[in-house]
């Protein structure tokens, strides 16, 4: 599990740093709003954490703006006021958990674990289906409506990717790490290679990988 912090008490964040090593999930630490929105559209992870109140960007606008780009994490966010109109305008941006501080830290693990296993129950299986189009990723088969194709080993992993978040905008980064990882020296040309051959083989569907200019690519309707 990969959890993302926003957090700017540095007091909570050591005591959160050591209960999430502890229990060995791997962590990013943010403690501005904008430097959280940029960990946000880099990494890939399971779970969000959002404190409201941050230097430069309020968590509620960090959320605003992942939601916005298609970002469908479960967010928790952590909040000093127990007040309706707080949590009713996190619930509206698309938050999926509140906490109130202070609070146990225990009681967040659990939650995050919580958060992580309800975004896992999507998953499971090894078909996966959006619109017209249909994957299996035991096979590395792709089917539409029409045709059946064979992917490689590299296509199918980047459908899944693609296929199980239609609609989130993956940057470039975030592809070359999942597929290959950071420290690879693929290029920016190997992903829009498997990019053209899979949208050769979707061009019977209704569905698209579509180019976000300047950021990198999703799973759309035509």
């Amino acid at each position: 599990m990969k959890v993302l912090i926003v957090e700017d008490e540095i007091k909570l964040i050591k005591a959160l740093k050591f209960l999430f090593e502890k229990n060995n999930i791997n962590i990013d630490i943010a403690q501005d709003g904008e430097e959280g929105l940029i960990y946000s559209e880099k990494e890939i992870y399971d779970v969000i954490i959002l404190d409201i109140m941050l230097p430069k960007l309020s968590g509620l606008e960090i959320l605003k703006s992942i939601r916005k780009k298609g970002n469908g994490t479960p967010v928790l966010m952590l909040t000093a006021k127990d007040t309706v109109e707080d949590k009713v305008k996190g619930l509206d941006l698309g938050a999926d958990d509140y906490l109130v501080k202070p609070f146990a830290i225990e009681e967040l693990l659990a939650r995050v674990r919580s958060l992580s296993r309800r975004k896992d129950k999507d998953f499971t299986g090894n078909e996966f289906e959006f619109k017209d189009v249909k994957y299996d990723r035991k096979n590395f088969t792709l089917k539409t409506n029409k045709e059946k194709h064979d992917l490689t080993k590299k296509e199918g992993e980047l459908m899944e990717m693609l296929i199980k978040r239609p609609g989130q905008i993956f940057t470039r980064d975030q592809i070359i790490d999942r597929l290959w990882g950071l420290d690879s020296e693929v290029s920016e040309n190997n992903i829009e290679i498997y990019i053209h051959h899979l949208r050769k083989k979707l061009k019977s569907s209704n569905v698209e990988i579509k180019t976000v200019r300047g950021i990198g690519y999703s799973l759309g309707e035509k």
